[in-house]
């Protein structure tokens, strides 16, 4: 197989950046500002001076992008300043989907994981097996079925008896209720690394996915820092890091708490993290040390996994750094928990939670 190449020439590729594509990339942009609109558009404007994303015909500037996000309903202007909208926190959501799936399709990693379909919980399979009472009509494969009829009778008289009936096998999609974890303590934007972005693309994205394709299934975010919180789905954009220390305990207990509640099948909880637990409440008090691994702390926060198995909910921790003090308590954690560990790029964090999330909601009925 030949490649021709040709070289690229900005004036012909420019054009082909159509609102809709500029949107994606003011999209990503959004998440890096913490959902501050004037500062992505500032930043929009620095990548449009160096790089000519804006055609200079009329009607294709960068004035003209603002004003096609305002009427496509994604901004509004509040007091002479843009905010996001309802709307354009769900573009970020779609945004966010898009370019994880897109980064599945092409990986080794995706598989057969496509976009799934919504639907009633029942997938029709390509296995078939006999008919038995109680099989829902609408799954026989009649291929097969009147193959067999013919083995049976031959072909003059074609009657089909319950013996000849073959059936698809189809797979049951359990209700699943998720914790979203992120971590929000300082590390997360330390020496210059944005660590906190992508957190924020795979939940915008996670959350997206449950709410158009699995709209029965639950997710919750938690943040945890010195203490843990629950945040709501639509003010994602704007989470950031403070000057916090890792208190892994708090988020999980916080966890727990939220899937008490759950009366779905599968009860998971991810948590994205960089670095080793730090700090725990004691006496009403935070208890910190950000020296080495804490035996008080790692203690408590291994209780937390031990009652999540107990609960029987799942804990998939993924590692976005490979501090060797992390590692050696995610090791343990595991361990206790009976759950997974996975260490992630940042690039590839998304493609991670998504395999991970579609393949152990699944129960097979068979």
């Amino acid at each position: 197989m030949n490649f021709r190449y040709s070289e690229w020439r900005d004036e012909q590729n420019k054009s082909r950046l159509t609102f809709d594509d500029l949107m994606k990339l003011f999209s990503q942009l959004l998440l890096q500002s913490d959902g501050d609109v004037g500062q992505a558009l500032r930043w929009l404007t620095q990548l449009d001076q160096k790089h000519r994303l804006f055609d200079d015909e009329p009607g294709k500037g960068l004035g003209d992008f603002i004003e096609w996000m305002k009427q496509q309903g994604y901004l509004e202007e509040v007091n002479r300043e843009f905010r996001l909208t309802q709307r354009g926190g769900k573009r970020l959501r779609q945004d966010s989907l898009d370019q994880i799936f897109s980064s599945l399709r092409k990986s080794r990693m995706g598989g057969q994981h496509s976009i799934p379909k919504s639907g009633e919980g029942i997938e029709r399979l390509s296995e078939t097996k006999r008919y038995r009472f109680g099989d829902a009509p609408s799954n026989i494969d009649f291929t097969n079925t009147i193959s067999n009829a013919i083995k049976r009778a031959g072909l003059d008289e074609i009657r089909i008896a319950e013996d000849d009936l073959e059936i698809y096998e189809t797979e049951h999609l359990a209700t699943c209720a998720t914790v979203l974890m992120i971590d929000v303590s300082h590390s997360m934007v330390l020496y210059g690394e944005d660590r906190i972005t992508p957190a924020k693309n795979v939940a915008l994205a996670l959350s997206e996915l449950i709410l158009t394709k699995y709209p029965k299934d639950s997710l919750h975010v938690v943040l945890f820092g010195d203490d843990a919180v629950e945040v709501k789905v639509e003010d994602i954009p704007f989470v950031t890091v403070g000057p916090f220390h890792t208190n892994t305990k708090a988020g999980l207990q916080l966890a727990r708490t939220i899937l008490k509640r759950k009366r779905d099948v599968n009860k998971q909880i991810f948590m994205i993290t960089d670095g080793k637990p730090s700090a725990i409440f004691e006496y009403g008090r935070i208890y910190k040390n950000p020296y080495g691994l804490d035996r008080k702390i790692v203690n408590k926060t291994l209780d937390e996994a031990v009652l999540c198995r107990r609960e029987k909910t799942t804990i998939t921790t993924f590692m976005i750094a490979d501090d060797p003090w992390l590692v050696d308590f995610v090791n343990k954690l595991t361990q206790a928990n009976r759950g997974r560990a996975y260490f992630s790029s940042l690039n590839r964090l998304g493609e991670f939670v998504f395999v991970d999330y579609l393949r152990n909601r699944r129960r097979h009925l068979r």
